[in-house]
């Protein structure tokens, strides 16, 4: 990290996420939490997140949003998913040094597909909101990494 770049110093009762894939790790470091609520997963943003105007990149935020869809859904059905599709509201911009947060959840399951939501904050402002629909590959074994963080 170069002295430009903000601290992570993520907020109280998040941990560090070790057990993501190539693609995620490159854009994180990512963090966690599980609260009675919910899980939560957190990432201090960065220059390398943002877009030539200093926000962060409109894809950046929907990559974040996608990770936190798919952990919804593995963490109702504890099976593998693919997302099919996804739709994005972009509501405000997150900038270096903000905490951006997110959650999701499950609307709806059937025994093939799954209907989620996703809302990313920097504090109390609203980001982005997302849902999707994730295709469920019953097939496909769960890596003991992946299982263990969800």
């Amino acid at each position: 990290m170069s002295s430009s770049e903000p601290d992570d110093n993520p907020p109280e009762g998040y941990v560090l996420s070790v057990s993501r894939g190539p693609y995620t790790t490159h854009n994180g470091p990512f963090y966690h939490k599980v609260t009675e609520e919910g899980f939560w997963h957190g990432v201090r943003v960065k220059h390398r997140h943002c877009n030539s105007r200093g926000i962060t990149h409109g894809g950046m935020l929907m990559a974040f949003a996608d990770g936190l869809l798919g952990t919804a859904v593995f963490r109702e059905t504890k099976t593998v998913a693919l997302t099919i599709r996804m739709n994005s509201d972009f509501l405000s911009s997150a900038r270096p040094g903000d905490w951006l947060e997110g959650t999701a959840r499950v609307t709806k399951a059937t025994r093939s597909v799954v209907f989620c939501e996703a809302e990313l904050f920097v504090g109390h402002r609203a980001v982005l909101k997302a849902t999707g629909v994730f295709k469920l590959m019953g097939r496909h074994k769960v890596p003991d990494e992946v299982a263990s963080v969800s």
